[in-house]
């Protein structure tokens, strides 16, 4: 689906939460000055329990702070935003990212962009774009992930070996240092070094791509999201599995992992004039 113009808004938004990088009480004055930009167009700021914790101010917890806000805010950098459209996923809340960092494929406004945003933001002229996330299951844990889930070797000293179906039919076997399994929005994170294709964001497909695997045989594989992937860990020392870079699970011979679309998308709010191939552009530098 191609995004040229405003798609779903929020209505008569008048409150927002605040999630700020984790370890950073620096971001005090940013969020000082974040809150004085948000009044100035009537919304009210609600921080976040951990982040007030960091800056010594108050906050509520993320739960209910999800409960009572109309979207998030989150203050940091790509990494941040990951982590908040992860935390908030059930909740069904939009996610506004503010880049403190310096890449931000995802997070998009910088603070001395904000203030024009905002003006933007408060006459509806911006959008929401619908960002497809994937469900994993392993054993009795269910996860999302915005990125990708990577199923990794535990050792540097020996390869992973890996057996995959989709739909319950075997297609493929791998074996090298692991796969990913990426959304359209990872495609620019470990996709992008490993050597796999960009996708456009808001396409609905899994992107599995090996890495250095033992074959140039096996490449990268684009296909779409309605089907259900399987992989099980056929080497003896087991794997690792590493959600969004964040959170990592053991897995041992013979186990599987099992990959879906999710039931719901993240919904992030952008810039209405944002253009994916223009970031593209600028942050991988073509052309120069």
């Amino acid at each position: 689906m191609r995004i040229n113009e405003k798609t779903e808004l929020l209505n008569n938004p008048t409150k927002a939460g605040i999630i700020l990088k984790p370890s950073s009480p620096e971001l005090k004055a940013s969020y000082i000055k974040i809150k004085e930009l948000f009044s100035n167009i009537g919304i009210d700021v609600v921080l976040e329990s951990n982040s007030a914790t960091m800056i010594k101010e108050k906050g509520i917890s993320l739960h209910k702070l999800c409960t009572e806000v109309d979207f998030l805010v989150s203050v940091g950098g790509d990494g941040t935003l990951l982590s908040v459209v992860r935390k908030s996923f059930n909740f069904d809340k939009p996610v506004l990212g503010i880049n403190l960092g310096t890449l931000g494929f995802l997070t998009d406004i910088n603070m001395d962009e904000l203030e024009k945003f905002l003006n933007d933001f408060k006459s509806d002229n911006y959008r929401i774009d619908n960002r497809m996330m994937v469900e994993g299951t392993l054993n009795l844990n269910n996860f999302v992930a915005f990125n990708d889930i990577v199923i990794s070797r535990k050792s540097i000293s020996s390869m992973l070996s890996i057996d995959a179906k989709i739909d319950g039919k075997p297609f493929n076997s791998y074996y090298g240092d692991g796969v990913i399994i990426s959304t359209p929005s990872g495609s620019t994170a470990y996709n992008l070094s490993a050597g796999g294709p960009l996708v456009y964001p808001l396409t609905e497909a899994f992107i599995i791509t090996p890495v250095a695997p033992h074959s140039l045989t096996q490449r990268p594989l684009v296909m779409p999201a309605d089907f259900e992937i399987e992989f099980t860990i056929s080497d003896s020392q087991g794997a690792v599995i590493i959600v969004d870079g964040q959170d990592i699970y053991e897995v041992e011979q013979n186990e599987s992992i099992k990959i879906k679309i999710a039931s719901k998308k993240a919904k992030m709010i952008h810039r209405i004039e944002r253009n994916y191939f223009d970031v593209l552009n600028e942050k991988l530098r073509w052309g120069n």
